[in-house]
């Protein structure tokens, strides 16, 4: 046959003939080129209570600290459906207490001193951003406080225009938390955290996808959380909780079970440190 008019092998074969594949391994190559395998669903993000103290501040914006002191922290959000794909376009609400573990634009809330205080009309510490193309989305923030029942949390929600597909919470490592409240003169108070992870209510039902992956950069730490949405959801507005105390209020969804000091303290904070024995 001229050589010519010969069938030609397509764009795919060539590249493939041009590997070295030839016969059955050139046959398996192109199976597994053109396999349409369905991956394994991603778990789904845990919905968690919205808690008493969200309302949209009407705030789009990357930095949302507005003077607040404290650690700095960029927080990455990266929003994707339970097949890995990025929900390119819909927004994300973060809000979260300040150093001192009070929130904006409430009154009624008790300072570390046992005072009523109100912070009606101001807007720390809350702020909306888009969803990327890449599916991430980025804040910059301060390290949050603690206030008394409950362990230190970030609060976020997921929303397409006028549905709100998730909302959750996002907890932080012990350890760190500890370190930073217990040496940072801006983060130091009177008493102790008697809830962590391991006995906040909210924490121990939403699970692992609510853990927050930190690491530290030169001047902040960043907080990693891949939010696991189903697009056509629609998150119930507290689901399963009541909407709990205010900062400072006795009571909460953890119960007093941590070592106010001591070793038995570290062993409560620190993970297998129990099993260093």
């Amino acid at each position: 046959m001229p050589e010519d008019s010969r069938p030609r092998p397509s764009g795919r074969r060539r590249h493939l003939l041009a590997m070295g594949l030839g016969g059955a391994g050139l046959m398996a190559a192109s199976r597994m080129a053109t396999a349409q395998t369905p991956a394994t669903p991603l778990p789904l993000t845990a919905q968690t209570t919205e808690g008493p103290f969200y309302f949209d501040a009407g705030k789009v914006r990357q930095d949302i600290t507005e003077g607040q002191p404290g650690v700095p922290v960029e927080v990455r959000f990266t929003v994707v459906d339970m097949h890995g794909r990025p929900l390119a376009g819909r927004r994300v609400d973060l809000w979260h207490c300040n150093a001192s573990g009070v929130y904006s634009g409430y009154a009624g809330q008790v300072d570390d001193h046992g005072q009523r205080v109100s912070m009606r009309d101001r807007t720390f510490l809350r702020g909306s951003q888009p969803v990327g193309a890449d599916g991430v989305a980025v804040f910059r923030t301060i390290y949050p406080g603690w206030y008394a029942g409950r362990a230190t949390h970030l609060h976020m929600k997921v929303i397409d225009g006028s549905r709100t597909l998730l909302t959750t919470q996002c907890f932080l490592p012990d350890a760190l938390s500890e370190y930073l409240y217990t040496q940072l003169p801006t983060y130091r108070r009177k008493g102790v955290r008697e809830v962590l992870n391991r006995n906040d209510g909210i924490a121990l039902m939403a699970g692992d996808t609510v853990l927050g992956a930190v690491r530290e950069a030169r001047d902040r730490y960043v907080i990693a959380l891949t939010l696991v949405v189903d697009p056509t959801a629609t998150a119930p507005r507290e689901p399963g909780h009541p909407p709990g105390p205010p900062p400072g209020a006795p009571g909460g969804f953890g119960k007093s079970m941590v070592p106010a000091e001591g070793m038995a303290r570290v062993e409560a904070i620190v993970p297998g440190q129990h099993l260093q024995k």
